[in-house]
């Protein structure tokens, strides 16, 4: 087995719809024991030697009877959906002692996770990282799991990724971030939670892929399913998730790491914020129906509908993107689409980046797919998700409504002042680059030349 580069997962379970962090976390990993080949005991019993190429990155290795080990933790504040998860059909893959919850919750407030019940465990939180952590060779990074619409994901979640921050520093920090959406809410604080969580992200994290319950509902629709349960968004959200990872997990053709990830999507350090697709989507009864060229699959991860969060991206332009491609593809092929894509609708694509289009691919195919793709997509389009919960965080925050819940638990109010207003630059950042033209800068000195003469 080659050496890999090892990442921590984390999911945070939340008090949100379905207790999203591990239950997503949970079909998450089914899904990559499924493409290492390995049985639900974490036993190897696949064929192929790519799936142990690099399984490292995600397992560690135990016993004498080649069985691994996820390198994971499930936190919760309380221990409802972890036990479920114990007891599932998964639950004897993990380690006992990476199952790190509380007892009575966050009550969907973001300063019961962040300052009180949520402090209280970060300690215990953050010594079982660093065992993990010491497990293995060249660690590349976390990658965390959340809800920014809860108490626990939101606030616990913030808390630990700005202490991984302070412990480690040089370490990539990725997080799959699930966002409330009007449309599907079942909390009416959660405008507070995510601008809250917002401006802990802009701090701490490096790289975060926004995905939203809306945007999951629509996908069903469209496949015919009116009333998903929470596993059918839950798939979609491991989709993604394995996906992005597949040029860690499997080698290939124009590899990368996430950091070369982060380096090639962040052209800014705060507009780190990443609108993920996948293709192909499609229901299971039409599979044998549907048109699968390359120049399709790049089409279609470009294309709306198949976005994971509920953003327009005509509305704005593309800094960055990165697609990673699986199964038989051609490079050549996969390049002409992208190009011929950009060239087409050149007028959503900055200029000012030239190659702003990233490609990895691996030949090892995702289950189910003989080909497939994921994006993830830096566009200033994303100010539109920001925009619409500073909105619903005006209207309660004009009238202090439920404010006295956060300030009972030690909360300063100019907090949310605060998170206000770097929420409100961050969309002045998208707006700038939006508007930015290429050699406009160069104009500017000219003009000033001028005038100094």
């Amino acid at each position: 087995m080659s050496t890999s580069r090892e990442i921590i997962s984390l999911q945070l379970g939340i008090l949100q719809v379905g207790q999203a962090g591990n239950q997503a976390g949970e079909r998450f990993w089914k899904t990559v024991i499924g493409e290492h080949g390995l049985d639900n005991s974490g036993a190897y019993i696949g064929k192929n030697d790519l799936e142990l190429a690099r399984i490292g990155v995600y397992f560690r290795e135990v016993g004498e009877k080649m069985r691994y080990v996820p390198r994971s933790i499930q936190i919760d504040l309380e221990n409802g959906v972890t036990d479920r998860v114990k007891s599932g059909p998964i639950g004897g893959m993990f380690a006992p002692d990476t199952f790190i919850t509380g007892v009575s919750g966050a009550g969907n407030n973001w300063a019961k996770g962040f300052y009180t019940e949520g402090a209280e465990l970060i300690d215990t939180i953050l010594e079982e990282v660093g065992k993990q952590a010491e497990a293995t060779d060249c660690l590349q990074g976390f990658q965390i799991l959340q809800s920014l619409g809860g108490g626990t994901g939101a606030g616990l979640g913030t808390l630990l990724l700005s202490k991984l921050r302070e412990e480690y520093p040089d370490r990539v920090l990725a997080t799959f971030s699930i966002l409330p959406s009007p449309k599907v809410s079942e909390t009416t604080v959660e405008p507070y939670n995510f601008l809250l969580s917002t401006h802990q992200l802009l701090e701490s994290s490096d790289l975060t892929t926004c995905i939203d319950n809306e945007a999951l509902y629509d996908i069903n629709a469209r496949l015919g399913n009116k009333t998903p349960q929470f596993d059918d968004l839950n798939y979609l959200i491991a989709k993604v998730m394995c996906g992005v990872s597949t040029s860690l997990r499997f080698p290939g053709q124009l590899n990368g790491n996430l950091r070369k990830l982060a380096t090639n999507l962040i052209p800014f350090p705060r507009l780190h914020f990443l609108l993920p697709s996948h293709a192909p989507i499609y229901n299971a009864q039409t599979k044998n129906y549907q048109r699968s060229s390359t120049t399709d699959l790049v089409a279609q991860l470009f294309d709306r509908k198949n976005l994971l969060c509920a953003c327009d991206p005509r509305y704005g332009r593309y800094l960055t993107a990165a697609t990673m491609f699986r199964g038989d593809i051609s490079s050549r092929e996969a390049e002409t689409a992208i190009y011929d894509l950009q060239q087409k609708n050149r007028e959503h694509f900055v200029e000012w980046i030239p190659d702003n289009v990233s490609m990895t691919m691996v030949t090892s195919p995702s289950i189910g797919d003989l080909k497939s793709g994921t994006c993830l997509s830096n566009t200033t389009s994303m100010q539109d998700l920001f925009k619409r919960s500073l909105d619903y965080f005006h209207l309660m925050y004009k009238r202090k409504a439920f404010l006295h819940w956060y300030t009972g638990e030690g909360m300063d109010e100019m907090e949310f002042s605060e998170a206000e207003s770097n929420t409100q630059d961050l969309i002045a950042e998208y707006q700038q680059y939006q508007e930015a033209l290429a050699g406009e800068d160069e104009v500017e000195y000219e003009e000033e030349a001028t005038e100094d003469q």
